[in-house]
């Protein structure tokens, strides 16, 4: 692996993992901003949903504008609004100023989450991007690891205002690295064509292609089965099974390992068995762990380790399915590659916002809405999966695609 190849990654891993982390970082104060604020349960979880929502959609506009201007403008604009929320959570009086700049905060991490995947594109595809999509993944996977236990600690000690200051600190950081480690990889002569008509015109394209949307909506349950358990699993395991802020923490954390450790398998097995039939078994390795955990679950097994041991190998399974059906969505669309990742991402959030809005109507301080939610959303994943890499498609695979 060349020192550039990794360079590129961890720059792309770090500028994604920034909102993430301003989602991860603040989980553990979720219960203590509500009392706080005086704000209810729902109340708090809107200033996650909300953040999911902004960050989601914004990614509809950036993608064409970073196809248009080219990658790097867009990704200083939103650092910048991302800071700028930022500011405004750590100071926000009241719960519904506190929602109000975790808008701002998630339309300006939309540009991290779009634009890097658009960069992989631009410079690789097939195996050589998935290969390049698992090590962002690495990098990108350090928040749900570091960031439940950093805020942890910095909660503890300094109060959840502290934690929007950090992600505020880890912004700068990121503008730093991507002035002086990062090329633009859409050169002048490649944004002639592009425009916001052009951009229109692709989404209409992508949104009658039933490959990509396929592949894009395996993917979109599979995070939106993660987004359920990030709504609710601080209120469950420190509420209800009595965890402590730092304990939670680690308990995050173990999951975050799973995904990681399988999700750096991906070039490996796609090379040796195609990036479909990587799909294939992911996803059914992820749906019967989740339907077993719903069944140990609703006898009425109330155990946190049983539930530990089952979701930890359910997320394995999912770190394989994320970077995989991302490199196949934009295989084809090496043209379009900002305005395909901007509504592979979009839709991927509006999935998984819809799955943390339904499972928080249902949400009763036990953990079994939580897990159900988790698998129905496997299941989904995985009907869709059948549908769309069926044999036949999988037959004419080439195993090194």
């Amino acid at each position: 692996m060349s020192p550039k190849f990794l360079r590129i990654a961890v720059v792309l891993g770090l500028l994604s993992a920034i909102g993430p982390f301003a989602i991860d970082m603040y989980l553990p104060a979720l219960p203590s901003i509500g009392a706080d604020l005086h704000a209810g349960t729902a109340a708090v979880q809107m200033s996650l949903l909300i953040f999911f929502l902004s960050m989601g959609f914004g990614q509809i506009i950036v993608g064409p504008i970073s196809d248009m201007v080219g990658r790097k403008l867009p990704l200083y604009g939103g650092l910048a609004l991302f800071m700028i929320g930022g500011i405004g959570s750590a100071m926000a009086p009241t719960i519904e100023w506190l929602i109000a700049f975790r808008f701002l905060q998630g339309l300006g991490a939309s540009a991290g989450m779009a634009i890097p995947r658009a960069i992989v594109r631009d410079l690789h595809t097939g195996n050589e991007a998935a290969k390049l999509m698992s090590l962002l993944m690495l990098v990108f996977s350090v928040s749900p690891i570091l960031a439940p236990l950093t805020g942890s600690q910095i909660i503890e000690n300094f109060g959840w205002r502290a934690v929007f200051w950090t992600v505020t600190g880890a912004a700068v950081l990121a503008t730093i690295l991507l002035a002086t480690s990062l090329k633009e990889t859409r050169p002048v002569e490649d944004r002639a064509g592009s425009s916001f008509a052009t951009a229109l015109s692709g989404y209409r394209f992508l949104m009658g292609d039933r490959n990509f949307l396929g592949l894009v909506a395996i993917a979109g349950f599979g995070i939106a089965s993660f987004f359920v358990y990030l709504s609710s699993s601080s209120f469950i395991l420190i509420d209800h099974y009595g965890l402590s802020p730092s304990v939670y923490s680690v308990f995050f954390s173990i999951n975050a390992v799973a995904f990681i450790g399988m999700s750096q398998l991906t070039g490996l097995l796609a090379e040796r068995f195609g990036l479909r039939r990587v799909v294939r078994v992911a996803v059914t390795g992820y749906a019967t762990t989740m339907v077993v955990l719903f069944a140990v679950m609703a006898t009425g097994i109330d155990r946190l380790d049983v539930m530990a041991a089952l979701l930890f190998v359910g997320y394995g399974f999912l770190g394989l399915v994320i970077p995989t059906t991302s490199v196949l969505a934009m295989e084809e669309h090496g043209e379009i590659a900002g305005t395909a990742s901007a509504l592979m991402g979009t839709l991927h959030f509006a999935i998984g916002a819809l799955a943390m809005g339904v499972a928080g109507v249902f949400f009763d301080g036990t953990p079994l809405p939580m897990v159900a939610g988790i698998t129905l959303c496997a299941v989904i994943s995985f009907t869709l999966a059948k549908v769309t890499l069926g044999r036949s498609r999988e037959a004419v695979e080439a195993p090194a695609e």
